[in-house]
């Protein structure tokens, strides 16, 4: 596998692997092309040919694409009609979150095993402190080596890691290491590194930002460094002035923060087609709910408020929550109280998207649950862990609820983690 320390459009040996890593305590580690990557894992077969995780369907969304697709311009976000468009040829796999979500927390445990001090961003990519591993572990330029080798040995990924004395530039390095390399930016050499890239490599800068920098002449990190703040001030803004001034210097001051408690988890899906059929939409709310208890239980966590987001045909969003007294990560409660809320709302028209989301979250260990009068002590609970199990082993496609068997008439989006294409029918029966 190649290992590659782009900086711009060619190589710089300055930032190679070998560079000067003295107060280079922050590393971004990012997984190459992750959705894909794991999918490739399972079938070798599809190894160097045009992979693309989602897409399907008329509002299809890829949520990941191989770098063989994207020679064809294929891109992560982009309608999966478009990603069609441009490369016929690939394979288009609908997502298997469950899958991605265990090959994260393997790799986050890879990452734990270096510094308690980990911040992931999403399923594939974290901030890592390691100023306090340097005694047991090494320079940081070696624990950034050891990682990626520990990754490709025990999960058969590979991840580029950047290896920076900030966090922004530990993440830019990160970028112009792919795919599976490493690129080191001297504690000395931070602005030999970023004032050669475009303006767009700077956080905060979208495509209108750029396009309204580049029509005051400035293309470069190095030409926003140089431009008094007067004159980012007048396209941008006061606050993103500021911010992206010290952005171009190579200052940013934040500290790696470890994970934070989530706030919720939710799921979602997006039709292909607006539905008003409302056992079809009863069905969705059942799925969504499934999987929102099964990530609640993966978590270890439980929830209080239950909450549903209706979208409708023109676009107008209606949310609506309960909270109850006794937090749960059963899905069979979680869908009663969506199912009443949605059914509060009456009469709808046609709809384009509905969520399940679960709030007020805390762990389940330390948090007592009141059996109701005539409740059985064992019940739903039990079955739904039994197929937590069942589904860890085989996977979700051999169990879920039974009024979904066979329900594959319709495909939709759902936008968890990524936005991406699932087909409706969850498992059959449990088993």
């Amino acid at each position: 596998m190649g290992r590659s320390q782009a900086v711009g459009t060619g190589r710089d040996p300055r930032f190679g692997p070998g560079a000067d890593d003295t107060g280079c305590t922050i590393l971004h580690a990012d997984m190459d092309s992750f959705f894909v990557s794991v999918e490739v894992r399972r079938r070798p077969e599809l190894r160097g040919r045009p992979v693309v995780v989602g897409g399907a369907g008329p509002r299809g969304v890829v949520s990941s694409a191989s770098y063989e697709a994207r020679r064809f311009g294929v891109r992560s976000a982009m309608p999966g009609m478009r990603a069609r468009a441009l490369c016929p040829q690939a394979v288009f796999l609908t997502p298997d979150f469950a899958a991605y979500e265990s090959a994260s927390r393997a790799v986050m445990r890879v990452f734990r095993d270096v510094t308690p001090l980990v911040e992931p961003l999403s399923l594939d990519e974290a901030f890592l402190d390691v100023a306090g591993a340097q005694r047991l572990l090494g320079r940081p330029a070696e624990i950034a080596r050891d990682i990626r080798r520990r990754i490709l040995e025990e999960e058969q990924l590979t991840a580029s890691v950047g290896v920076a004395p900030s966090k922004f530039v530990a993440k830019l390095g990160s970028t112009r290491a792919k795919p599976d390399g490493m690129i080191v930016v001297p504690t000395g050499m931070v602005l030999d590194f970023l004032h050669p890239l475009p303006v767009d490599a700077l956080w905060g800068v979208g495509e209108r930002a750029a396009e309204s920098l580049r029509r005051l002449g400035l293309n470069t990190v190095a030409d926003v460094a140089q431009a008094p703040v007067s004159l980012l001030r007048s396209a941008l803004g006061e606050a993103s002035a500021t911010h992206l001034h010290e952005l171009s210097w190579g200052r940013d001051p934040r500290r790696v923060e470890p994970e934070q408690a989530e706030k919720s988890i939710s799921a979602e899906m997006t039709f292909d087609i607006d539905v008003g059929d409302r056992e079809l939409l009863r069905r969705s709310l059942l799925a969504l709910s499934e999987k929102v208890g099964a990530r609640l239980r993966a978590a270890g966590l439980v929830g209080r408020t239950v909450a549903i987001k209706v979208r409708l045909a023109d676009f107008k969003t209606v949310n609506r929550s309960r909270t109850v007294a006794t937090s749960t990560d059963v899905a069979r409660e979680i869908f009663e109280i969506s199912w009443g809320l949605f059914t509060a709302l009456g009469p709808a028209d046609k709809i384009r998207l509905i969520g399940v989301r679960v709030e007020g979250l805390s762990a389940a260990a330390t948090t007592s649950r009141q059996l109701t009068l005539g409740e059985p002590e064992r019940g739903w609970r039990e079955a739904e862990a039994a197929a937590d199990a069942v589904a860890a082993r085989f996977g979700r496609s051999v169990v879920g609820p039974a009024s979904l068997l066979g329900r594959r008439d319709l495909r939709r989006t759902e936008n968890h983690p990524h936005s991406a294409v699932v087909p409706l029918s969850d498992p059959p029966t449990h088993s």
